[in-house]
């Protein structure tokens, strides 16, 4: 559990960062989708979505979207949220603040967002005050395991059925490395949320 939903004292650790977010009168969750855009996947997350009409967020790595400008492209044209998860996926408790922030810069040169998340969910504390002073550092309520191979795509959506809640801010991946996983369960995601109540909303 503590990965797949965080628990109070590991998000104390970062109180300065978004977690879940309620909203009066409506029982909201919120798909995210980090580490692409990829053209293997991304594109086929995008028609899921649009089936459903559903927008999300995607958190997306710089270096992919250097490769794949045209992808950042039509997120956005589809009238998703993006954000920005650094230039080269990097872990910030393996790293200098200074050379964090760089590499968050050089994403930000190409994404141009105001949304931040983490690699692995991780960063020092001197990191997030330097970041929040510019982002809004949004972490999650939800990890589904997507990018998980040892898991099926049954096991990644009875995550989302244990775990998903009012305000849940949920982790798919847009990866290469999810793509068996996140393509089976997304639409029996979104479904299953629907069917429970849920609006889901971008960030």
């Amino acid at each position: 559990m503590f990965i797949e939903q965080p628990p109070t004292l590991y998000r104390l650790l970062f109180p300065e960062a978004i977690w879940r977010i309620k909203r009066p009168g409506v029982k909201a969750a919120y798909l995210t989708f980090d580490d692409g855009p990829v053209p293997e996947v991304t594109p086929l997350v995008l028609d899921i979505l649009d089936r459903y009409g559903v927008k999300a967020t995607f958190f997306m790595v710089g270096d992919n979207v250097a490769r794949n400008p045209r992808l950042l492209d039509e997120v956005r044209r589809r009238g998703h949220t993006v954000g920005n998860h650094t230039m080269k996926h990097i872990q910030g408790l393996h790293c200098s603040w200074r050379s964090y922030a760089r590499n968050i810069a050089d994403a930000d040169a190409l994404i141009g967002s105001r949304l931040f998340r983490p690699p692995h969910g991780l960063m020092k504390r001197v990191q997030m005050r330097v970041v929040k002073e510019r982002y809004n550092i949004i972490m999650y309520d939800v990890v589904t395991r997507d990018y998980n191979r040892r898991l099926t795509p049954e096991r990644v959506f009875d995550n989302v059925r244990k775990y998903a809640r009012d305000g849940s801010i949920i982790v798919f991946h847009d990866s290469i490395k999810a793509r068996e996983r996140v393509l089976v369960t997304l639409p029996r995601a979104i479904e299953w949320l629907l069917d429970n109540g849920f609006t889901l909303l971008p960030l």
